[in-house]
C-alpha cells in the first residue's frame, strides 16, 4: 500500500510541471502537499507502537487521498491534466483506497 501511495505521488510530481506558472503556488502546492501526505502519514502510522495510533494515521492518509482526488477533478475540469493523465491517476487514487480501507477494517476487527 505504502509503495502504491509513493507511486501516486511521483506521478503527481510528474504531471503537474505541466500546470501553468499562475498555479505553482495554488493547486501544485496543494496538490502535492496533500498527496506526500498519503504515504507519510501510511508511514507515521506503522511507526507508532499501537494499532490504534496506526488506524488514526491510516484515517489521516485517507483524508489526505480524498484531498488529492478533489484537486485533480479540479485540474482536469480546468485542463490542466488530460484526460489520459487524470485517468492513470484515478486509477492509483482507487487502488491506494481500497488498501487503506481494507487495512482499517482489520485494524479494527483485531479490537
Amino acid at each position: 500500500m505504502w509503495q502504491r501511495a509513493v507511486e501516486l505521488v511521483t506521478q503527481v510530481y510528474r504531471v503537474t510541471p505541466d500546470f501553468p506558472d499562475s498555479e505553482k503556488f495554488g493547486l501544485v502546492s496543494q496538490l502535492r502537499r496533500a498527496d506526500v501526505s498519503v504515504p507519510s502519514n501510511i508511514a507515521e502510522g506503522q511507526g507508532r507502537l499501537t494499532g490504534g495510533e496506526f488506524n488514526q494515521f491510516l484515517g489521516h492518509a485517507r483524508g489526505s487521498l480524498f484531498e488529492t482526488e478533489t484537486q485533480l477533478v479540479i485540474a482536469r475540469n480546468l485542463n490542466l491534466v488530460s484526460k489520459a493523465k487524470f485517468e492513470r491517476l484515478n486509477e492509483l487514487i482507487d487502488e491506494v483506497g481500497r488498501l487503506l480501507n481494507g487495512l482499517m477494517r482489520s485494524l479494527r476487527s483485531e479490537k
